[in-house]
């Protein structure tokens, strides 16, 4: 598999979300979001979990939103912050409740250890996509061809440092969040041992 495999999506949704991205998020965040989406959509097509392109791609775009100071949240960890902010762009983007609800569903539990695919195939494939693209997760599991492709297209740029300014600001604020587990538990660690880093 390679990315020329692996086309983004554009629909109007699609393009609408990764113009959101481009407009809040630096280089390398946006790298970033682009990437959770590809390592999700190759596993996707390479183990045959049928899974919505779309969905799966502004959950993508999104999914970190909440970490900028325009949607930071005072109170509620980043993932459920930006939740919310994936159900107000599906209602704008003429979504059902359903379908807004789902990219919610999705950009919560991409923090989560693991999702069920059976259950929820695209906050599985977001939840594996980033668990690689911070933490090396698995690396295994997609092809050196193809992580080499998708790293020369979108290269890491800085994002170590900025993710990890974030973590650690999420984590002052917000002491029983996610991004507060993350960083006790060695995100830091994690970054700087991951294999797709230059």
């Amino acid at each position: 598999m390679h990315l020329a495999d692996l086309p983004l999506p554009s629909s109007p949704a699609a393009r609408a979300a990764l113009a959101v991205a481009e407009e809040y998020h630096t280089d390398a965040v946006v790298n970033h979001c682009v990437r959770s989406y590809l390592w999700g959509a190759a596993q996707g097509r390479l183990t045959g979990l049928g899974f919505d392109d779309e969905l799966l791609f502004v959950a993508a775009m999104l999914h970190d939103l909440a970490l900028v100071p325009e949607f930071d949240n005072h109170s509620l960890p980043f993932e459920h912050a930006g939740g919310h902010v994936a159900w107000v762009f599906g209602a704008g983007a003429g979504w059902s409740r359903e379908r807004s609800t789902r990219a919610a569903e999705i950009i919560v539990r991409h923090m989560w250890d693991e999702v069920d695919p059976a259950v929820d195939p695209e906050g599985h494939l977001l939840c594996i996509g980033t668990g690689l693209d911070i933490s090396g997760r698995n690396a295994e599991l997609w092809p050196e061809t193809l992580r080499a492709d998708v790293l020369d297209r979108y290269p890491r740029l800085t994002l170590r440092e900025e993710f990890l300014a974030c973590f650690r600001d999420q984590a002052a604020r917000k002491p029983t969040s996610s991004a507060a587990d993350a960083i006790a538990s060695g995100v830091a660690a994690r970054l700087a041992a991951n294999p797709l880093e230059p």
